[in-house]
């Protein structure tokens, strides 16, 4: 099943399910492509994996396996959603685009064995970790490079576990062109692993991500570009690049 939120034309906000570009809330339909789509849930925290492939720590310049994934956080203030714009932080002159799926949290856990972690995801979405690269490189906690407002794209929809491939792959696609593509297969941990590492020390909470990483590849955005970002069994987040 795929669940999209979404603001009919009354102006309320609703959860509905996707099927064939239509969307069925309650007894109503609505066409996909003709309503306001909403991030798909409204996370308390994200925390996000840094390294999550081997190809890009390589092109990294990290050539060793990390022994347990490297985190950091985003606030509530940093998601957005599919076909919102994507604002370049004033001033700077590296931000960068950087594809990965969503692990959506469907109950709270903490503690929870890897054995036991795929019980507490609600399913999968896109997310684009946009990164201002130039505040990046002078911090240690990356919270402007990484935390700005509007920093993380996602959606449109959740897919439950069942929609996604083992071997689902990701693809990012710039002005058209392919720029980020991999396999959920290459990651360094599984998403198992990465609920169970993360629950050790951090309470999830329903409705809270965490953001696999990105595999090789990372470039540059500037205003007038078009980002998309396909998860299979997902489907495609499209957003486009303004100045602020």
């Amino acid at each position: 099943m795929r669940t999209v939120r979404f603001r009919d034309e009354t102006g309320i906000a609703r959860t509905g399910e996707l099927a064939d570009e239509t969307i069925k809330s309650g007894t109503k339909t609505y066409d996909f492509k003709a309503i306001d789509i909403l991030p798909p849930c409204e996370p308390t925290k994200v925390i996000c994996q840094a390294g999550g492939y081997m190809d890009h720590r390589e092109e990294s310049g990290f050539e060793d396996l990390p022994e347990r994934p490297e985190l950091f956080l985003k606030g509530p203030n940093s998601v957005s959603g599919h076909g919102d714009a994507i604002e370049l932080p004033p001033g700077k002159d590296l931000v960068e685009f950087e594809a990965e799926f969503g692990i959506i949290i469907g109950r709270q856990c903490r503690e929870v064995a890897a054995d036991e972690a795929m019980d507490y995801v609600d399913g999968f979405t896109c997310v684009n970790d946009i990164s201002n690269r130039d505040d990046q490189e002078l911090e240690r906690n990356w919270v402007r490079g990484k935390a700005f407002d509007g920093s993380l794209p996602m959606g449109p929809v959740i897919a439950t576990p069942d929609e996604v491939p083992s071997d689902a792959t990701l693809t990012l696609r710039h002005n058209g062109e392919v720029k980020q593509e991999t396999s959920r297969e290459m990651m360094i941990f599984s998403v198992a692993e990465l609920v169970s590492d993360v629950s050790r020390l951090i309470t999830l909470e329903p409705g809270d991500i965490i953001a696999s990483g990105t595999p090789y590849g990372p470039d540059a955005l500037a205003a007038g570009d078009v980002v998309e970002v396909e998860f299979e069994g997902v489907g495609t987040l499209r957003n486009h690049v303004i100045e602020r």
